[in-house]
């Protein structure tokens, strides 16, 4: 299992509660965190002390002087990550929130030293230069807004009305989402599942959804909502993401010309609500796909991407915008 340290530029990360709850559980997910920090507090984000305490942070204050100021920030983020990298040999792999190219030498240096690097940033602020440097990268909107597709009828018919079921529900959900993360295998050990489970819900009792083990549990889920496949091979209980079905596939919300538009809004919406001001397009694009596999431009009377995004822009939904480094943004309006 991968232990952990993370730095976390507050500034670039847009310091929302959700948002650091979505780095963490992203983190969570493939490995301990045994040491945090955030750079850049002030008391603005007072909204974070909760988090930051429960999950035994250390805050490292924004000192306001001369014209260098984010300087300082950066510098004592790349100071302390080595200093951890050379004195805590238990840590073996580092995500950095941010997407600054000046932190692309501390990648390289964290890299030759054996570190896996982790890098988790907005996409209006990440360079290339520190995306390509780093081992792996995910985009901030991408990692929690992502809205819900419409459900098919039959959906709607079959969906649980009790406060057990929707509990269930965000649970098999949580489930689905730590699978999905486990790219290097098509399934785990239920315990191994259920110590995930425990880093990012540290409150969690499978009595208290009515099983008396997390094996029962695991397969109620699957005979409720068919999402897991679970099976006992020699006392070893595996748990894999089972295949999407042809009938859950015939009720799936296609996007054609008529239904698009809520759905780019929503989307949008949920970017906004996440505190996000611009997006890169190919980030919407990935969203969107995720939500409607099926997706094409064509089905919704366009040709290219670019065609929607002009189409979004007359809308009054975006506005079209180059950056420094000539990246096409789209400014939420």
């Amino acid at each position: 299992m991968s232990k952990y340290a993370v730095f976390v530029d507050l500034e670039n990360c847009g310091a929302k509660v959700a948002t650091l709850n979505s780095i963490l559980e992203k983190v969570k997910m493939r490995g301990d965190i045994l040491l945090g920090r955030v750079y850049g507090y002030t008391d603005r984000f007072s909204d974070l002390k909760q988090i930051l305490l429960s999950n035994t942070f250390t805050v490292v204050p924004s000192i306001r002087y001369g014209i260098a100021q984010k300087n300082n920030a950066d510098i004592q983020l790349v100071v302390d990550a080595l200093e951890v990298a050379y004195t805590n040999p238990l840590i073996d792999s580092f995500c950095i929130v941010s997407g600054d190219s000046d932190y692309t030498p501390l990648v390289g240096r964290l890299k030759a030293m054996g570190k896996f690097v982790l890098g988790i940033s907005r996409s209006e602020a990440a360079s290339t230069i520190f995306i390509n440097a780093c081992n792996e990268f995910q985009f901030l909107e991408s990692m929690h807004t992502r809205p819900a597709a419409p459900a098919s009828p039959r959906q709607k018919k079959s969906a649980a009305s009790s406060e057990e079921g929707i509990d269930m529900a965000e649970l098999n959900k949580l489930l689905v989402s730590i699978l999905e993360e486990q790219s290097d295998t098509e399934e785990i050990y239920a315990s191994e599942l259920k110590g995930v489970l425990l880093r990012l819900r540290p409150d969690f009792n499978e009595k208290t959804y009515g099983a008396p083990t997390f094996y029962k549990l695991l397969q109620k889920l699957q005979q409720k909502y068919g999402d897991l496949r679970v099976k006992n091979d020699n006392f070893n209980v595996m748990v894999s993401l089972s295949a999407k079905s042809e009938t859950a596939d015939d009720d799936s919300v296609q996007l054609n010309r008529e239904n698009w538009r809520e759905a780019f809004e929503a989307q949008l919406r949920a970017y906004k609500e996440g505190g996000f001001d611009r997006i890169n397009p190919s980030i919407l694009k990935a969203d969107i796909l995720t939500t409607y596999p099926d997706f094409t431009e064509r089905a919704i009377g366009f040709k290219r991407f670019s065609d929607v995004l002009k189409q979004l822009e007359k809308d009054g939904l975006v506005q079209v915008e180059m950056d420094d480094q000539k990246t096409m943004l789209a400014k939420l309006l």
